[in-house]
């Protein structure tokens, strides 16, 4: 049965953040994400019309943050695999805290999680969902435990990868291409290529020796999603005292529960066991006389992470080794970029030393180019990035009917 098929991007088609994609597969609308931008103030998409179903392919709050607002405003299902369920409710809490904490409008309330979660519907990789004509398949994105790309199935196939990953990490294995006639891809690196992952460890596993042998403490800021478990899996080989501290430990035990989203359980398992964790007030003492410190958040935008820089913003033998993408207008991107931090609401000048490692869970331009000339598809829908022309100008070199709309812009595929 063939179809005329419509999108628009609520947010995110230009930007990192915000991401939601309405799709009108001739009577059937979905919605794919409907994230929040972390910033200062935090950033919102566009209202969504009605919709009969929602597909979320990770729980990373620029994909997943204002999924509240929806379930309470139009109680529709919202599928997504078990690691993204049940990490879900902690990320979305958490937000309502912050913004509390913050002074920033509160976007939703408690009551309004709970109703989205009990209208999330568990899907697993490979297992298809029926939606009248209509085939929805979820597969492993390769971004973090539990994340997703569909594949939409009928006289045409249409996929949306979500964020991507295509190498393997400690965490997780990377995505596969899929044929495909439209690919909705994302290109967060777009124009930008990682450096080798080999030599990044390399290097993160020297600067901490360098930090710990000149007497400071490495403080590590971590996204607790992903982030968090993939640096303890690095450090689970050394012998340095770690530490960790905030969201990310309760999020390993959930990955946990759910062996096969990972690449080694095991693994992580024992990483767990053998790093300390932090549980209780007294135990951030002993951190503060340890090596290495992870803690939430990645972007220091609250949590445990700066209590301890607090503790030794003065000292030049400590480092902070921030390793993940920090967002503009974010306390990390301050701290990369003036070397200034605000903490507790006062803005203070940094003598420890900051350092950077790319331990990134997206694709970079290479690897985005080889996943979209592998899917093979006529047209390729480009979102999710702000330097999105550059991957364009590759693609249209290679041949594919490229597409670059803005938010809130009508396209036909």
């Amino acid at each position: 049965m063939s179809y005329e098929i419509k999108g628009r991007f609520l947010g995110g088609a230009e930007e990192i953040g915000s991401l939601s994609l309405y799709l009108s597969l001739g009577e059937l609308r979905l919605l794919f994400e409907y994230g929040l931008t972390p910033s200062k103030p935090p950033a919102y998409p566009l209202p969504s019309p009605p919709m009969d179903s929602v597909f979320l392919t990770h729980v990373h709050l620029d994909h997943s943050g204002m999924l509240p607002r929806i379930a309470t405003e139009y109680d529709v299902n919202v599928y997504a695999t078990l690691p993204t369920i049940e990490v879900l409710p902690l990320l979305l809490n958490d937000t309502i805290k912050v913004a509390d904490l913050e002074g920033f409008p509160i976007p939703y309330t408690k009551e309004e999680v709970e109703n989205l979660m009990d209208n999330m519907i568990p899907v697993d990789y490979g297992k298809s969902i029926e939606l009248g004509s209509i085939e929805i398949v979820p597969h492993n994105a390769g971004h973090i435990p539990g994340s997703a790309m569909y594949e939409i199935k009928n006289d045409r196939k249409i996929l949306f990868t979500g964020d991507i990953q295509t190498v393997n990490t400690h965490l997780v294995w990377g995505a596969k291409p899929l044929e495909t006639d439209i690919l909705i891809m994302e290109s967060t690196y777009a124009g930008r290529e990682h450096p080798k992952r080999e030599e990044v460890e390399k290097m993160f596993l020297e600067k901490i020796e360098d930090v710990v042998n000149r007497g400071g403490i490495a403080i590590v800021p971590a996204f607790a999603v992903g982030r968090t478990q993939e640096v303890m899996l690095i450090l689970a080989r050394t012998d340095y005292e770690v530490w960790v501290d905030g969201m990310g430990r309760f999020v390993t035990n959930m990955f946990l529960q759910y062996p096969q989203y990972l690449k080694s359980a095991k693994k992580l398992k024992k990483a767990r066991n053998k790093i300390n964790i932090v549980k209780r007030r007294s135990d951030r003492r002993k951190a503060l006389k340890g090596e290495v410190i992870v803690a939430t958040s990645g972007m220091l935008e609250g949590g445990p992470v700066l209590h301890y820089i607090n503790h030794l913003k003065n000292d030049r033998r400590s480092a902070i080794l921030l390793t993940g993408y920090q967002v503009e207008g974010t306390n990390g991107r301050l701290l990369m970029d003036r070397g200034i931090l605000e903490l507790y609401g006062i803005k203070e000048k940094i003598d420890a030393e900051v350092d950077f490692f790319d331990f990134s869970a997206h694709a970079g331009h290479t690897e985005l180019v080889e996943f979209a000339e592998k899917c093979s598809p006529e047209k390729i829908v480009l979102m999710h990035g702000d330097n999105r022309d550059e991957l364009a100008k590759e693609l249209k070199e290679r041949g594919f009917e490229v597409f670059t709309p803005k938010d809130d812009e009508e396209f036909i595929l």
